[in-house]
This record gives C-alpha cells, structure tokens and sequence, in this order.
C-alpha cells in the first residue's frame, strides 16, 4: 500500500510512499500451469514514453476531448480488452498510513483510493486490485496484458461512466517506487489501475507493480 503525506484528498502525490499493493503468490492454490507462468508482464515497448510523459505533466487538456467532471464515486470498472468487469469499494489509509488494499477474500473485487480524486475529475484517480489470492487469479491478474489504445470504463454513482484511454503499460519496481510521476497530476482527469507484478519470491512477495496509465476521451 502506499503512504500519503498526510494532506489527504488533494495532497501532494510526490510524497506518496513506495509501495502497493502486497499480492499473494499462487503457491497454495490455482493449476499447475499458472504457478508455473504467473500473471501476464507489461511488453517494455507499452510504456509511456519518457519524452511524451514529461509533456503531459504540464500540457492543457486538448479542446477537442471531454472536460472534467464533478465528484462522484465509483461504482464499477471494466476492462473489455482483459475482460474485467468488477464493482469498485472504497479504499482509505491505515494506522500507519499506507494506502489499504480490498479484502484478499474480496478477490474480484477493486478499490477506489479515496485520498485521490474521482474517476472523471481532473487530477488522476487511482484504482488498485488484487493479482492473485491463494485460490487462484483475482481481479487485475490479466492487468499486465493491456495494451495501449484499450478501453477503460468506469461506472460512477451519478449514472455517468468515464471513459478512459490507455497510452502506456509498465511494471515499476516497488523499491523506489517512481510516485511523483506515477500520481503527477497532469491538469487533466487521468486513471491509474495498480497491481502487483514481476518476479516473485517467498520472501518479500512481488517485486513490483503493473500500472496502467489512462486518460479521459468520453462520457457516457
């Protein structure tokens, strides 16, 4: 999970700590086969470029897409391309600040991170889910097999659905994990979806996280 600076909802996400989301390997449940293969990796070629990264931080939304919305919170994401189609709960911080993840036996369940703004609102939103649970696959396990250009859907409680745009796919390490430019805001409404991903060992768990980067392009 990963900590704030404690300014809540609109606080700086440079500050925000290095890891989310603790994913559980499939060691004690699933088929063979996907113990063997793991969740799909992010292609090194579906990252946000460098260059086109740095722009967006600070570049107007253009005139021709969709304005922000107001606030409203999420009721439900999907991914057609992963075919992921899941209700979204809220999720907050914990004693120690660290951004909490949904219930591991909640596993096609994702969570809305209620310190950053909602999905359609300018800023970047970000909703995180589980890889994996001891019984097998949970909700983001196919996270990593999205592929710039897909769709993102998002459901919100006041009856419209944000659509979102992907431009890029990574895996980033969770030591050192990049927040400030993973949660920059660029002055448009942006999306996240985290997950766990990369190697994995008994010992500490995923070494990573797949993040996928999203923009708004529509209402529904």
């Amino acid at each position: 999970m990963g900590r704030t600076d404690g300014t809540g909802r609109h606080g700086a996400w440079g500050a925000v700590a290095v890891v989310l989301l603790v994913g559980v390997h499939l060691v004690r449940g699933g088929t063979e086969e996907l113990r063997a293969a793991g969740p799909p990796q992010p292609l090194a070629a579906a990252a946000p470029a460098p260059a086109t990264a740095r722009a967006d931080a600070t570049a107007p939304a253009p005139a021709s897409g969709p304005g922000s919305l107001p606030a409203s919170p999420p009721a439900r994401v999907r991914v057609p391309a992963v075919h992921v189609d899941a209700p979204v709960t809220e999720v907050g911080l914990d004693a120690d600040g660290w951004i909490e993840a949904p219930p591991p036996e909640a596993d096609r369940l994702a969570g809305w991170f209620t310190g950053a703004v909602t999905p359609g609102e300018r800023g970047t939103a970000v909703v995180v889910g589980h890889v994996d649970t001891p019984e097998g696959p949970a909700v983001f396990y196919d996270l990593g097999a999205v592929g710039r250009g897909s769709r993102v859907e998002v459901l919100r409680r006041d009856g419209r659905t944000a659509v979102f745009t992907v431009y890029g796919v990574e895996l980033v390490p969770k030591e050192g994990f990049p927040a400030e430019r993973v949660y920059a805001d660029s002055g448009r409404p942006e999306l996240r979806l985290i997950t766990c991903g990369g190697p994995f060992t008994e010992k500490g768990g995923y070494e990573g996280n797949v993040v996928v980067s999203a923009r708004l392009t529509g209402v529904r």
